[in-house]
């Protein structure tokens, strides 16, 4: 039953009708987890800023309705508005990146942040996923267009976003972003040649930020031999994932995370592993792959190109995101400071992981009646 007459054609009916409501179901219940997880993690977190014990649990919940809208309100456009709407919000979080470097909140010895009434806002969680589907539709426009350089044009954007973070500095966002701008760019047909050149390029950077970089430089130092560096953060969260064993110490029983400074943020899947155990940390590897790989299946069969790459490459930015946080908490790549993906605190990691869902359920939505033309003409 789908709730909906077949007679009514409204868009709430067709979006329901249309909507992949096994990924649906699981991108809630990741919100849920997150929800739930603040309560354990996050009150020795408000307790060290001398704030209420529920103080970030109620701005967590504010946060997940807001990217609750934000997540099934962007998964009711078509393609075409799907695409408006990312150029509209790249171009809007592009001009809030370069602010943030003149006026921007410092925290940690980075200038990432925007504050505004009492709350921070990263533009860059935003530019991701808009830059993912503005450079989909661009190189998308090669068959219809052969003879205007598309890929020189995406790879100016791009360049242009990763120097404003690299600016930052956000070295973690910016490997992100690259990772996912390569997938989109390999989806959608580009040579083997622009491929191999982009991958060299990406790792003479590489080198230079490790050498330019003292903070990367350190991070990758201290990865490769931790007994000679301070890697606090990361050994509790190892300890945390051990003491919790297979079923966990329980709920609210927890007790590295009152000693791990990012236990609601970057380390919270350890606060996870402790409490609940690995029992349910593998539960949730499971969803994430879930969303992504079924995203990247279901996008990879898509018709159009631009909705091809475009879903491949939403779906992979979030899977990839997912897997390099999980990563850093059970010790297998360098500390990078990066979320989990609707599970960690953080109102701008929240709201950019809702619109890169939303936008990607859009794009995949089935709509047989639509024919490819449809697509490379609106």
């Amino acid at each position: 039953m789908s709730g909906f007459a077949r007679s009514d054609v409204s868009p709430v009916a067709e979006w329901w009708r249309t909507v992949d409501k096994t990924m649906l179901t699981c991108l809630l219940i990741l919100l849920a987890v997150g929800l739930l997880t603040s309560l354990a993690a996050s009150p020795a977190a408000a307790e060290r800023i001398n704030q209420s014990p529920y103080y970030y649990v109620y701005r967590q919940a504010f946060f997940a309705l807001a990217a609750t809208a934000i997540m099934i309100g962007a998964s009711i456009l078509s393609p075409a508005w799907a695409r408006r709407v990312a150029a509209v919000v790249f171009f809007g979080a592009f001009m809030m990146m370069a602010v943030v470097l003149l006026v921007g909140h410092e925290a940690k010895g980075a200038q990432r942040w925007i504050r505004l009434a009492g709350f921070t806002f990263q533009p860059s969680e935003l530019v991701k996923p808009s830059l993912i589907v503005l450079t989909a539709w661009l190189l998308a426009q090669r068959e219809r267009f052969p003879r205007i350089p598309w890929a020189v044009m995406t790879l100016a954007f791009y360049a242009a976003t990763v120097g404003l973070l690299l600016m930052q500095p956000d070295v973690g966002q910016s490997i992100l972003l690259t990772a996912g701008f390569m997938i989109v760019f390999f989806v959608s047909g580009m040579s083997l040649l622009w491929f191999v050149s982009m991958i060299g390029g990406m790792l003479s950077v590489s080198v230079g930020l490790y050498m330019l970089l003292p903070h990367v430089r350190y991070r990758v130092n201290s990865f490769l031999n931790p007994a000679q560096y301070d890697t606090y953060q990361v050994d509790k969260a190892r300890e945390a994932l051990e003491r919790g064993g297979l079923l966990g110490a329980g709920i609210g029983e927890g007790e590295v995370k009152a000693r791990l400074p990012d236990a609601h943020t970057d380390f919270i899947y350890s606060v996870i592993g402790e409490e609940y155990g690995l029992i349910v940390c593998f539960a949730l590897i499971l969803v994430f792959a879930v969303v992504a790989m079924r995203g990247m299946i279901s996008s990879s069969n898509h018709p159009d190109p631009y909705a091809r790459s475009a879903g491949v490459g939403l779906f992979a930015l979030f899977g990839l995101q997912a897997a390099i946080n999980i990563g850093v908490n059970v010790s297998l790549i360098p500390n990078k400071g990066m979320t989990l993906p609707f599970i960690s605190y953080g109102g701008s990691s929240l709201i950019g992981s809702a619109l890169t869902l939303g936008l990607a359920l859009a794009l995949t939505r089935r709509r047989p009646d639509v024919s490819m033309r449809h697509f490379l003409t609106t």
